[in-house]
């Protein structure tokens, strides 16, 4: 077992004086059988208050109300948690599902239905013909050994990039360009599952490593792909590997933009362009 301490911080800085609006944080860890939260604690500038609930999806979000005007927004998310020892490649997929394809038990098509529909239809064309010309579309198939393939290409054959401008480039865009962020590749990877009948979808949150002890993490994005019998696995095409406990998830979702960590908008002067700061430190506790 070990104890991570996760310290996000996000500034928003403007010009002048403005009335925030309603801000949503998704920024507190989802809890499995291998973490669990010890502590988490949020200090916000300015006055607020915060009402928690749970989205569609089980993520933990904390609506934040203001009540005063500022030109400052800072966000600290302070947490604590313990992760165990797992074995990211310990599992067994159910007999039906190892060669693919395969369809979905009857009583789960309803729920992974939506995680096999495509949110990036216009994208399908130059999908098929990438996945083509990987070979990826040849049938049969092992499952697993397509999942790793694919995860493989992404990581060995596109280049990394850090985006700061908002948002996730379609999977046109990333093919077109060679070249993504990790919610890009995540992004691709989720839409080319979807496209083979595979439900997948998109992860938010990050990826402990030796370096982000000095605090040059980042939030980091990679997709989970349902297989019968373990459920939920996790592939990160940035890395090219199966998801363990360095990846620390905060948000699931059917879409790629729709877990922001922090998201809301304010009113002031027209023309305000607020400065964004965002420091991430992810550390063994009492490091």
């Amino acid at each position: 077992m070990r104890r991570l301490n996760i310290s996000h911080v996000t500034e928003y800085r403007f010009p002048t004086s403005v009335s925030l609006l309603p801000h949503r944080l998704r920024l507190r860890p989802l809890e499995s059988h291998s973490l669990r939260i010890e502590s988490s604690t949020l200090d916000i500038t300015p006055a607020h208050s915060i009402r928690w609930y749970r989205d569609a999806l089980g993520n933990s979000v904390a609506m934040v109300n203001f009540s005063e005007l500022t030109n400052t927004l800072r966000v600290l998310s302070d947490v604590i948690i313990a992760v165990y020892d797992d074995a990211p490649l310990d599992f067994v997929i159910e007999d039906y599902a190892v060669s693919f394809p395969f369809a979905y038990a009857v009583d789960e098509q309803p729920d992974l239905a939506p995680f096999e529909e495509s949110v990036y239809v216009p994208d399908r064309p130059p999908l098929h013909a990438w996945l083509d010309g990987l070979g990826l579309l040849q049938r049969p198939i092992e499952t697993f050994t397509l999942l790793t393939r694919l995860n493989c290409e992404i990581a060995n054959h596109f280049t990394y990039q850090i985006r700061e401008e908002e948002g996730v480039q379609s999977p046109a865009q990333t093919l077109a360009l060679n070249s993504g962020s990790c919610r890009d590749f995540a992004a691709l990877f989720m839409e080319a599952c979807r496209h083979m009948g595979l439900a997948s979808r998109f992860v938010s949150g990050y990826l402990h490593m030796p370096d982000n002890e000095t605090g040059n993490a980042t939030t980091h994005a990679w997709a989970e792909v349902y297989l019968p019998g373990p459920g939920w696995k996790g592939f990160d095409p940035t890395s090219g590997l199966i998801t363990g406990n360095h990846h620390i998830p905060v948000a699931v979702a059917r879409h790629p933009e729709a877990v922001p960590p922090v998201s809301g908008s304010f009113v002031g002067p027209a023309g305000q362009r607020p400065t964004l700061t965002v420091s991430v430190r992810v550390s063994e506790f009492g490091a």
